[in-house]
């Protein structure tokens, strides 16, 4: 990253160049799939999107893989199951460049974040 900090999520995505800048743009498309005019922002340097006011999900790239955090255990198995192989830690999921990206799982992700966070007003 350039020595100034980026100060949105738009400063912060330029910052990546060709497969790693492509991936970020997929994941917060698919993101906002689910969560359509959903307010975005920096926090810990990584973005943030919010759903009723607060910013319960983040995604941000690294030099091999992108993150996404928190991502909760789902109480639906069979979703728990295609998170489980990309879990890095108890509430960090990492999506290797090395690997084709999981589009729908992202969505399906996000779809959890909504249902934990945002109730039917989100």
């Amino acid at each position: 990253m350039p020595a100034d900090k980026p100060t949105t999520v738009d400063e912060y995505l330029a910052t990546f160049e060709g497969e790693p800048a492509e991936r970020l743009a997929a994941v917060r498309a698919a993101i906002h799939e689910v969560l359509p005019g959903a307010e975005e922002k920096l926090r810990y340097d990584i973005p943030g999107v919010a759903i009723r006011g607060r910013y319960w999900l983040h995604f941000a790239g690294w030099k091999k893989h992108i993150g996404l955090y928190p991502v909760p255990r789902a109480d639906d198995e069979e979703l728990e199951a295609r998170i489980a192989p990309w879990r890095a830690a108890k509430d960090t999921v990492n999506l290797p460049y090395s690997k084709p990206l999981p589009l729908d799982l992202v969505r399906d992700i996000t779809r959890l974040v909504l249902e934990l966070h945002g109730g039917d007003d989100a």
